[in-house]
Parts: structure tokens; sequence; C-alpha cells
């Protein structure tokens, strides 16, 4: 059975983390949500809560098979702790799946887990992921090897299609 390590805060994108993580399940994954608190609800943009299971310092990296990272403005906070950076680092680094949408790129920006990759996101960050040495296209869906990015809600169940194709 694999794991899948989803990051969550506050102001997460609703649909960005639950189509997901629901999808995910209803694959047979097991699919663990961790924030700056284990055990903490945190509230999404439009009000739906999630309860994470672990906190960041809890995880360890090489126990996932990939990585979820939802939009909205949670990206925003999720980059400025240690930790999540590097579960991010190691995941890009070991090749494991990483999936990001809309704002998500964020993330990996301060990991500076983008230099030469073809990316996509919400058009309001492309400056950030170009200036991070990545080659930002206009596409609903980019995959670029084990990195699967989206723009939008309504990408959802395109940009699953190609993440779950990496396992």
């Amino acid at each position: 059975m694999k794991k899948i390590l989803s990051f969550i805060h506050n102001d997460f994108e609703d649909l960005e983390l639950w189509y997901p993580v629901l999808r995910l399940r209803g694959e047979g994954f097991t699919v663990h949500l961790a924030g700056d608190m284990g055990n903490h609800v945190y509230v999404g943009k439009y009000g739906v809560p999630a309860k994470s299971d672990f906190s960041f310092d809890e995880i360890n990296a090489q126990d996932y098979d990939g990585l979820l990272i939802p939009g909205g403005w949670a990206p925003d906070k999720l980059r400025r702790f240690h930790e999540v950076l590097e579960i991010t680092q190691s995941m890009m680094k070991d090749g494991k799946p990483v999936a990001q949408i809309c704002h998500a790129g964020w993330v990996l920006v301060s990991a500076r887990a983008l230099q030469g990759r073809r990316v996509t996101s919400t058009p309001g960050i492309k400056d950030d992921l170009i200036n991070a040495g990545a080659e930002w296209v206009d596409e609903p869906v980019v995959v670029d090897g084990n990195l699967v990015s989206a723009q939008k809600p309504a990408d959802l169940p395109f940009y699953m299609n190609e993440f779950l194709k990496l396992f």
C-alpha cells in the first residue's frame, strides 16, 4: 500500500486538498496530513476543516511514496517551515511523485526545487516560478519527471490522473 503525505495549514484551497485526498484514498492509498501541529484542525479558505495526523517534525520523508501540496493561501505559510522545505527537497531529490497546484508552487520555490523544471501554476505566481529557474507554461496540467503541476480546481481530475500514473 502506497503512503502519500499532504501538507496542511489554514487557508488551504478546500477542493485542492480534499479532492486529491479522497481520490487517493478511493484508489487504496494511505494519505496523512501534516501541519505545524499534529492532531490540529485547520480550516480551508471556504470553511472546510481538515485535521492533521502529524506535525511536520514527526515526518520522515523516507516513509512516504509521494507528496501532495494543496494551493490556496496555505503555501505562503507552509514555505516558512524548514521541515516542509526539507521534506520537499528530499522527495524531489529521491524522484518521488510530487503534486502541486495553484499557489503550491511557492513551497517548491522556497525549497529551491524548480531549477530547470517545466511547471504551471496560477498565473499569479508565474514570475516567482520563473525567477526560481522554472520554465512556466500556460497549460492546465504539466508533468515533468516526478513533478505534476496544475493551475486551478477545475484541473483537478486531469491533475490527479497524471499524479496516479506516476505510481
